[in-house]
């Protein structure tokens, strides 16, 4: 393909993504899903050129993004409290379900080696991150759930890998070292744990130093390259490597960075990251076609590989509802005999936690790195299309309706202050500190008009604090006439400079005052 005409299929692919996340909303379906189906549409489109998902690009590009951009809106404090819970996800589920997988393998196709049955087992057992969020986005979850569910598919993608690297050594070469395998998962961890702090710690140094915000954002978008690319260059986990990256950067951009480079690089990060994920959703879908080509097409999957990709597709949604509700039930013995720290979800939060393991672009990327002489490679790439689109299509959509009839419980214990108090909190603070600087050495008042909107303002939060809901009954009515204000002053601001009566230069800066202005007053009226 010419390059100019790969660039007009990107741009057309843009269009395509726009179109179809406004029907996805028009019609109730998680965008994620419509991505997928409508990728696979067109990839049957006559005329269209044939697109061929490169794995190596598609991880390098994809994957660390999409990874920093959920660990940096990670909940550390929720992070580090149910860790064991995530690990029991990120590790021991995709283990257990690469087990599973290879063992139903064997047994639906006998001729398959052993390692070559494990490896597929790695390939469709970690949920990927991708997609969960793209359909957690549009569902609103318990804490616990959610800390659970972000941890894992931060983490488990390092399982996944590191088991796939093993089985393919071990089908290729006929040896399988389970030592080597544990201490080199160990290795690989803690060495991307190594590498992520160390990019970090370079990034500080760094940011601290630059002045310019445009440079400090660009900074901010190329750590997470930096973090997985020194993580794979020096052979360890470039997953971990960036989720730690994301987690030190989400952690400390609230002392590091200018409140306008934080405002600038939110919304440049969030557009970015949508681009990213939907391309990657409507891509799978694209590569189908190659897929489907390769093996035969459809009717060649039908009647040849029907029976295991069945097989396999029910064994990854049946493997994780095991090991969830064993694990929970784990937990229920051992707070019944009195260990009070074991907390299991419950049979309800249980259900929901077991019906989210959606698959994605690392499960395709994963696939297309099988090598050619990698015995029922085929059959391979067809099962991790097959699990794909069960789990994003089937589960994705249906996981809302789930969350509805089911109705999980939030556990984790409330914070000791809520929004209210903490907003009592920094007003007093601020209070505190205009009183302190209010006055001259000999005392004199030389800020009063200051002093009084301070104090004013710490009275209404604190009305506000005590009784939440009465105080919003009138002050939703007050935001709405503050917005009608703002709306008139927009539109005067607009009438002056159509008449040329001032600069572009005054219209911009007046202009991203009455913004802020007024997302703040949104974000108050709707809190």
């Amino acid at each position: 393909m010419h390059p100019v005409e790969t660039f007009e299929l990107v741009l057309a692919l843009l269009a395509g993504v726009i179109a179809l996340h406004w029907a996805a909303r028009r019609i109730g379906l998680p965008p994620a899903t419509a991505l997928l189906v409508g990728g696979g549409g067109l990839a049957f489109v006559p005329g269209l050129p044939p697109v061929a998902l490169d794995p190596e690009i598609a991880l390098v590009l994809f994957l660390p993004p999409l990874l920093m951009d959920g660990a940096y809106y990670t909940a550390f404090g929720r992070f580090r409290r149910h860790l064991p819970g995530i690990l029991s996800l990120a590790v021991g589920a995709v283990v257990f379900t690469t087990l599973a997988v290879g063992v139903v393998v064997h047994w639906l196709v006998p001729g398959l080696p052993w390692a070559a049955c494990f490896a597929l087992g790695a390939i469709v057992s970690p949920p990927d991150a991708v997609s969960a969020r793209a359909v957690l986005q549009g569902v609103t979850l318990p804490r616990r759930l959610s800390a659970l569910l972000e941890g894992e598919s931060l983490l488990n993608d390092a399982t996944g890998l590191v088991l796939f690297r093993f089985a393919v050594v071990a089908t290729l070469s006929g040896v399988f070292d389970s030592g080597a395998a544990v201490s080199n998962f160990l290795f690989l961890s803690f060495g991307g744990i190594v590498v992520g702090l160390a990019v970090s710690a370079v990034w500080m140094f760094v940011v601290r130093r630059l002045s310019d915000q445009t440079l400090i954002i660009l900074a901010n978008t190329l750590i997470c390259w930096a973090a997985y690319i020194a993580g794979e260059m020096v052979h360890v986990s470039g997953v971990i490597a960036t989720v730690v990256a994301g987690l030190v950067l989400g952690w400390y951009q609230h002392i590091i960075f200018p409140a306008q480079v934080r405002l600038r690089g939110a919304a440049f990060w969030q557009t970015l990251v949508f681009v990213l994920e939907a391309l990657v959703f409507i891509l799978i879908g694209f590569s189908l076609r190659g897929v489907l080509d390769r093996v035969g097409g459809i009717e060649a999957v039908s009647t040849t590989m029907a029976i295991p990709v069945l097989g396999v597709v029910l064994t990854v949604v049946v493997a994780r509802f095991v090991w969830i509700f064993g694990s929970d039930g784990l937990l229920g013995v051992l707070r019944a005999i009195g260990f009070k720290r074991a907390r299991p979800l419950g049979a309800r939060q249980a259900t929901v936690l077991g019906w989210t393991g959606m698959r994605g672009v690392v499960t395709l990327a994963v696939a297309l790195t099988l090598p050619a002489s990698m015995p029922g490679r085929d059959l391979m790439l067809v099962i991790a299309f097959a699990v794909i689109f069960a789990t994003v299509v089937v589960q994705g959509t249906s996981l809302g309706w789930l969350i509805g009839r089911v109705r999980p419980v939030d556990q984790d214990p409330p914070a000791k202050m809520n929004l209210a108090q903490s907003e009592a909190a920094i007003a007093r603070a601020r209070t505190d500190a205009v009183e302190a600087h209010a006055y001259a050495p000999d005392g004199t008042l030389i800020h009063p008009q200051l002093l009084e909107q301070s104090r004013k303002r710490l009275e209404v939060i604190q009305r506000y604090a005590a009784d939440t809901d009465k105080f919003m009954e009138g002050a939703r009515t007050h935001f709405d006439v503050v917005l009608i204000a703002l709306a008139a002053g927009r539109a005067e601001l607009i009438r002056i400079h159509r008449a040329g009566l001032i600069e572009d230069e005054v219209l911009h800066n007046l202009e991203r005052d009455l913004d802020v202005e007024e997302l703040g007053i949104i974000l108050q009226r709707d809190t």
